[in-house]
């Protein structure tokens, strides 16, 4: 499992190379001559990109999550309890720090999620600028909390973008999870009966209200822990991150730059998201994870050090693909704000991504004797 878990390692690293090289695209295009091209193809695309084809991201965070609960990092209530409460930390302060900062206006208070995500890929490619220096405890340290993460998005998902719910949909939705449940019960191993009730999972679950990509996570879930859903992962995981991820990046992260201003980056969406990413993350994994240490309820990952754990805390603030999706699904009905998302966005996770490397470099930059 340790291959697995390095392989895993090593994929998201480079895949958030691609993942920035498609943002900045994103930005030259939205800022040149051609911008209204790439207006024509967020327009066409961004249904399927993000009800569509987010799907197969959240399953391959499924069978992330599943597999490191069964024989990885989370197996053990000791291992897991400081990326947790990390986690915890790191979502609460930042949604806190989004709502004193927007209170005044409660149009922009449905925003206060986008703040709360980290991007996996992005921080373990800064992450991986320093080799074997990072300590492997560390890394998986960092992999644990961002599952943690991913976990209280897809909850945030459920409880808080679920609106105009039909009770008839969501119970032919329960139905297809209750066969998807008697599968592997009964120990049916071959995946197509998963993929098909998968398939009408997400049918049944696009109008009812409740976001469709829930689809992913709970197939992920139920399909049997063998061999082929290990070949299934394999074969899925390099198009989710060198496809499916760069072109949601394309889709989301075209931000205009003609309009910006002094007023525009103290604007209360693009100020709360910015300090809510790069404050309220490092405040939120920091101070949750230094208070259970010492409390001495969890030890410090094997080989760290306070600095580089901070470093980690400040990538954490990197939330870029999950802070886009909450952001997008924040204000779906009213675009006029999504402009400020991305840019909050985009400043928080650049900010919280340099100064991370920053920290990093002084703990890790040069090699130990």
């Amino acid at each position: 499992m340790r291959n697995l878990l390095q392989k895993f390692l090593e994929l998201e690293a480079a895949s958030g190379i691609v993942l920035l090289a498609a943002t900045v695209i994103a930005m030259i295009l939205a800022n040149s001559p051609f911008a209204y091209l790439h207006k024509q193809f967020v327009d066409a695309s961004l249904f399927t990109i993000n009800d569509g084809l987010m799907v197969v991201f959240f399953f391959i965070v499924g069978l992330e999550l599943k597999r490191e609960l069964l024989s990885g990092a989370l197996m053990k209530k000791s291992q897991a309890l400081l990326p947790a409460v990390g986690a915890l930390g790191g979502m609460i302060v930042p949604a806190l720090l989004y709502i004193a900062i927007t209170y005044p206006n409660p149009d922009l208070l449905k925003g206060w999620a986008t703040p709360v995500a980290t991007d996996i890929a992005f921080a373990l490619g800064v992450l991986s600028l320093f080799g074997k220096r990072v300590p492997s405890a560390l890394k998986v340290f960092l992999l644990a909390l961002a599952i943690f993460d991913d976990i209280g998005a897809i909850i945030i998902i459920t409880l808080f973008y679920s609106s105009h719910v039909s009770y008839l949909l969501l119970l032919a939705a329960l139905l297809i999870t209750f066969l998807l449940i008697l599968l592997n019960r009964f120990a049916v191993q071959a995946m197509l009966p998963y993929l098909l009730l998968g398939v009408l999972l997400w049918c049944a679950l696009l109008p009812s209200g409740v976001h469709p990509t829930i689809a992913g996570v709970i197939l992920a879930l139920t399909i049997p822990n063998n061999q082929q859903q290990l070949s299934l992962e394999d074969d899925l995981h390099p198009w989710v991150a060198y496809l499916i991820m760069p072109l949601f990046a394309l889709a989301n992260a075209g931000v205009s730059f003609g309009y910006l201003s002094l007023k525009c980056l103290l604007d209360p969406i693009v100020l709360g998201i910015t300090l809510g990413l790069f404050l309220g993350k490092q405040i939120g994994v920091m101070g949750f994870s230094w208070l259970l240490i010492r409390l001495k309820w969890a030890q410090l990952p094997k080989k760290t050090n306070w600095l580089g754990f901070y470093g980690v805390a400040l990538i954490c603030g990197i939330g870029f693909t999950m802070s886009l999706f909450l952001g997008t699904l924040s204000f779906q009905h009213n675009h006029m704000y999504l402009a400020e998302v991305r840019l909050g966005v985009i400043m928080g996770s650049f900010l919280s991504g340099v100064f991370g490397t920053l920290v990093l470099f002084s703990a890790f930059g040069r090699k130990q004797k």
